[in-house]
């Protein structure tokens, strides 16, 4: 049997080498916080989660398990701190411009894509259970077994969950495409 992918690095963490938790943060910030900015909808909140996760991580790894998945740890990390944030604060998730969530991913540049635009909107628009699994599996990256462990379900549960929230944000899209013909129908007929 080989070992985890991120074994050696674990491992490394686990040593306490400062290279490591450098690599860790090359490898993981910027997807973190994109996540959490996504979640939380608003800039300030995510910036502060994103401290909050990543002083965490500094603390915790050389307390590292060797077989530890480091995605699903990180991940599983900023989720629970943003829960944690909105039990403490009432956090309401803004449906914010795509452009705002584009510029405050580290590197990352606005776009002028409408479709984008409207994707940004509509994943806003979902439940956070949806809004959850989608950011893990479709924009982070990670497999279902890994999400269902940042989710704490099992991963038949998180594909049932990722199949319903990919319909939600499919019929989301439909109403958001379909918005602006209902608006020039209704223009239409006002004006005639």
């Amino acid at each position: 049997m080989s070992p985890p992918p991120d074994a050696a690095l674990v491992d490394r963490l686990r040593r306490g080498e400062r290279d490591a938790f450098r690599d860790l943060h090359a490898r993981f910030a910027q997807p973190s916080f994109g996540f959490l900015l996504r979640l939380a909808g608003r800039r300030d909140v995510a910036e502060d989660l994103h401290q909050e996760v990543w002083l965490s991580i500094a603390r915790h790894a050389v307390r590292l398990a060797p077989d530890t998945d480091l995605a699903a740890w990180i991940f599983t990390i900023a989720r629970n701190r943003f829960q944690s944030s909105r039990r403490r604060v009432d956090v309401t998730v803004a449906a914010t411009d795509p452009a705002t969530l584009a510029a405050g991913a580290p590197g990352a540049a606005p776009s002028d894509d409408p479709g984008c635009r409207d994707l940004e909107r509509a994943l806003a628009s979902l439940p956070e259970i949806h809004r959850e699994v989608l950011l893990l599996v479709g924009v982070e990256g990670l497999d279902v077994g890994q999400a269902a462990e940042v989710l704490s379900i099992r991963p038949d549960a998180a594909r049932q969950r990722l199949a319903r929230a990919r319909a939600a944000l499919a019929e989301a899209l439909d109403a958001a495409n379909a918005a602006p013909q209902t608006q020039a129908a209704i223009s239409r007929k006002v004006s005639s």
